[in-house]
């Protein structure tokens, strides 16, 4: 078993649910400063024997962890997976990587440098609809996929106040400040590729915070990306507007076409060329489920069902333990992180130059 430590609670405790059933980590070690979080963590099953430590580097240096969740808060991220990497400790990261371009250039050298696994945590990878979808792309039948859309539309208003940080780094920066969750499932949708340009473009100011004060982001933001292989994403973040949201997602190809639903009342639609009798009418999703639904899905799901959003990270838990035991490669690597992290930071460059298309660094040169 892997001794594990945790770094805010929030992420923790779905990871420590997930453990539940993997058995795979002894969760030795949380750091929280928060007291009233700090009494939970006594209440969340398989917590109950860890050492809370209100210090993260006192938690690195005198815990004896071998890895570490670094589920704190946004601005968080790097600076703890960087003093967790230099420590030779493995790193489990939650989105986004870095707040920042110059933070991410630190993060990459620190992952170079480090004998240990990072590994990015972004659970949206592991719903079951994107794992059906990216088998599908896999088996070639979307033929060359070319353009996708991904939109994550989260009222967070009440939450801002609830968690403070929140007001800063989802709504206190205007452009693309969360897009990983919309991301992540569109490059593994279109295999190999990475946005290599974006620009970034927003709707105004129409909402107010808890403050009475406007929000320094707009109310939606959108931003379109180039890919390497020629093809087009677009991305849309929304946190403020009053209406009911979630993750969307679009998918076209030569010879498919994919759609999530926008609410409960609809189903994922699917045209596929090969299997369409009608080329004008869909198909349900679920149709293909029995010949095309991964094997992880169909062989755990009942695991994953007692870990966080909808069983995905179960996998992530699990896929974390596998990559630092050597025995698969690591599918969210630091440039995978990078990938789904800088297109973001860039938008917000964007945005405040008229929407100009500005390149994407790719770290694998830096």
């Amino acid at each position: 078993m892997i001794k594990l430590g945790i770094s805010g609670l929030g992420r923790g405790v779905f990871i420590a649910y997930a453990n539940q059933a993997l058995q795979a980590y002894d969760i030795t070690a949380v750091c929280e400063p928060n007291p009233e979080r700090q009494e939970r963590v006594k209440t969340v099953p398989g917590l109950e024997r860890a050492v809370i430590f209100e210090d993260y580097d006192e938690m690195l240096d005198r815990s004896g962890i071998e890895a570490v969740l670094v589920g704190s808060p946004m601005p968080f991220h790097a600076e703890q997976a960087i003093a967790a990497l230099q420590r030779n400790i493995h790193v489990l990261s939650e989105v986004t990587a870095c707040v920042s371009v110059d933070e991410c250039r630190r993060l990459v050298e620190a992952c170079k440098a480090s004998r240990a696994v990072y590994m990015f945590a972004e659970n949206v990878d592991y719903f079951r609809e994107v794992m059906l979808i990216t088998e599908l792309v896999k088996a070639g039948l979307f033929g060359t996929t070319y353009y996708a859309e991904a939109e994550y539309i989260h009222e967070l208003k009440a939450l801002q106040v609830a968690t403070p940080w929140r007001r800063r780094w989802h709504t206190g920066v205007n452009g693309i400040v969360y897009g990983t969750h919309s991301l992540g499932p569109v490059l593994r949708w279109m295999p190999g590729e990475r946005a290599i340009s974006v620009c970034c473009a927003g709707s105004g100011h129409h909402h107010l915070d808890a403050d009475g004060k406007p929000f320094e982001m707009e109310d939606t933001c959108v931003m379109l990306a180039k890919m390497s292989g020629g093809g087009l994403v677009k991305i849309r973040n929304d946190f403020q507007t009053d209406r009911p949201g979630g993750h969307y997602f679009v998918l076209q190809g030569t010879d498919g076409s994919y759609e999530s639903p926008r609410s409960e009342e609809e189903r994922h639609k699917i045209w596929l060329r090969s299997r369409a009798d009608d080329p004008h009418k869909w198909q349900d999703l679920e149709s293909l489920a029995a010949e095309y639904l991964p094997k992880d899905w169909r062989e755990e799901a009942e695991a994953a069902s007692s870990a966080g959003h909808g069983g995905s990270d179960y996998f992530i838990a699990r896929d974390f333990v596998r990559v630092i035991r050597g025995e698969i490669a690591n599918p969210l690597d630091i440039h995978a992180a990078m990938d789904l992290t800088l297109p973001g930071l860039i938008s917000q460059q964007s945005i405040t130059q008229g929407g100009a298309w500005l390149p994407v660094p790719n770290s694998r040169e830096w």
